[in-house]
C-alpha cells in the first residue's frame, strides 16, 4: 500500500499550507531515495532524517529500525488480517476465509505498484532484508494457522490440517505476488492471486455436494434366520428379500 494512505490511517494530515507530505511519508520517501542512490547498507538513519529534515527521535517514533522503514505497512496489514479473521462466524467456510484474508496482503502491495516493485528489488539485493521479510511472512502464516486451529478444534489432526493449509495459502499467494512483482507490477495481480488460491481451495476447501455428487443410498436388508440353518438356506432368504425390495 502507499505510504500516504498508511499515514492517513495513523491520524497524520498533510500540511495543506506547505503541501509537504506527513512526516512518516517523508521518512519513507527519503529512505528509498537514498537506498536507490547509495545502496541500503551505505545509508544510515542519520542520512535519512537529514534528507527528510527531521530529527532521529522522529524517525524512531515511527520505525523501530532501518529495516522497518522498508516495510512500513506490514504491521497495519497484519492487524487488519487478524481483525478480519476474528470477525468471521462459524458459518464461514474456513479455507475460503483464510484465502480472503491473504487477499488483504495483496491489496496492500497493489495499491502502490511502483513502491512495491522498488521494495522487491531492494529486498532481493540485501540478505538482511530478505530475512526480515521471511519473519513478516511467518507472522502472516501464524495468524492464518491460529484461526484454522480454532475452527478445526476437535477434528482429528486438526492442528496438522490448520498448519498445512496456512502454509499452502501463503505459498500460493506469494508465488503469484512475486510473479507480478517480477513483471514490474504489470498485469492483474488480483487475478493471478485468485488463480493461485484456487488450487488451495480445490485441494482443501469444502463445497456442498450437488445431487450428482451425492452417493446413492444403499439398501439395508435384515434377515432373521433360525440358529443352525444351513448356509444355502440363509443365502436363499437373502436373495428372496432382495427380490422383494
Amino acid at each position: 500500500m502507499s505510504s500516504s494512505s498508511a499515514a492517513s490511517r495513523r491520524g497524520e494530515k498533510t500540511d495543506t499550507a506547505t503541501g509537504k507530505p506527513p512526516m512518516r511519508d517523508a521518512l519513507v520517501a527519503a529512505a528509498f531515495q537514498l537506498f536507490l542512490e547509495r545502496g541500503y547498507e551505505q545509508t544510515t538513519v542519520d542520512d535519512i532524517v537529514a534528507l527528510a529534515g527531521v530529527g532521529r527521535r522522529s524517525f524512531f517514533r515511527y520505525f523501530p529500525s532501518k529495516e522497518d522503514v522498508v516495510f512500513p505497512d506490514h504491521e497495519r496489514c497484519l492487524a487488519d488480517m487478524t481483525a478480519f479473521l476474528a470477525a468471521g462466524t462459524d458459518e464461514d467456510e474456513p479455507v475460503q476465509r483464510v484465502c480472503d484474508a491473504a487477499r488483504l496482503v495483496l491489496r496492500m502491495y497493489a495499491e502502490n505498484p511502483t513502491f512495491s516493485v522498488q521494495r522487491y528489488r531492494l529486498t532481493k539485493r540485501v540478505p538482511g532484508l530478505r530475512a526480515y521479510e521471511l519473519s513478516v511472512v511467518w507472522r502472516y502464516e501464524r495468524a492464518l494457522a491460529e484461526y484454522l486451529r480454532r475452527r478445526f478444534a476437535g477434528r482429528r489432526d486438526g492442528t496438522l490440517q490448520a498448519d498445512v493449509i496456512a502454509a499452502a495459502v501463503v505459498a500460493a499467494h506469494n508465488n503469484a505476488l512475486r510473479s507480478w512483482l517480477r513483471s514490474d507490477g504489470q498485469g492483474d495481480a488480483s487475478a493471478a492471486v485468485d488463480h493461485a488460491l484456487g488450487y488451495v481451495q480445490a485441494a482443501f476447501g469444502h463445497s456442498p455436494a450437488t445431487p450428482d455428487d451425492r452417493q446413492p443410498e444403499e439398501d439395508v436388508v435384515v434377515i432373521v434366520s433360525r440358529r443352525g440353518a444351513p448356509l444355502w438356506r440363509v443365502v436363499q432368504e437373502i436373495e428372496t428379500a432382495l427380490d422383494r425390495a
